[in-house]
């Protein structure tokens, strides 16, 4: 990651994210936004990865979140919010957000989210991976799922720890969780096993 956005409208929320972000990759530009106007005109500079809250003067989320994603619609979105709005979180997905990290996580969770989605997966808390998925299973777990996620399943089918998995993939452990995380989400599933087998029905590996 070359560069990354930061909005957030309090400076102790933005100097604690730069501080994950720099301990990651130490050589990023990092730029902070404390609203959404000023978060809009950084967003033209096209950051690789854009941490956002939603609750920022300036606009409402939704559509605060929409011109981001104008502005810069190659850039990787992830919502950084204490809110648990489902509904709005769910209206994000669909428009195109690639994960939400609650203020809670640690440094090493949210290095790990971050990691998953710059591979171009998304980053989902559970309950909303699960809702994601209800309304039509098949369909919304194969286009929830990444490539480098399935790639993930294929060597956990065969028969990879998430250890060897890391080395063959050249990628963290953490990110390694992340991934099974974000695929047990996406295919409702029990396990690494489980979701490994649910892949290989579907024909996904």
């Amino acid at each position: 990651m070359e560069s990354c956005l930061i909005a957030d409208d309090h400076a102790l929320v933005r100097d604690a994210l730069a501080m994950s972000v720099e301990t990651k990759w130490p050589l990023a530009t990092i730029w902070q936004a404390d609203d959404y106007p000023s978060a809009w005109a950084v967003a033209e500079r096209q950051p690789d990865l854009c941490l956002v809250d939603l609750g920022m003067a300036g606009s409402l989320p939704r559509e605060g979140i929409a011109q981001i994603r104008h502005r810069a619609p190659d850039t990787r979105i992830v919502i950084v919010t204490a809110a648990q709005n489902d509904a709005l979180m769910l209206a994000l997905l669909d428009d195109g957000v690639a994960g939400f990290i609650f203020k809670s996580a640690n440094t090493a969770m949210i290095a790990a989210a971050i990691e998953l989605v710059l591979a171009g997966g998304r980053y989902l808390p559970p309950r909303i991976g699960e809702m994601a998925t209800f309304a039509n299973p098949l369909e919304k777990s194969t286009e929830r799922l990444s490539p480098r996620q399935i790639e993930v399943l294929r060597l956990i089918g065969d028969g990879e720890t998430n250890k060897e998995i890391a080395r063959t993939l050249a990628i963290s452990p953490s990110t390694v969780k992340a991934h099974i995380a974000q695929a047990l989400a996406a295919l409702g599933a029990a396990n690494r096993t489980d979701a490994a087998m649910k892949a290989r029905d579907m024909g996904l590996i």
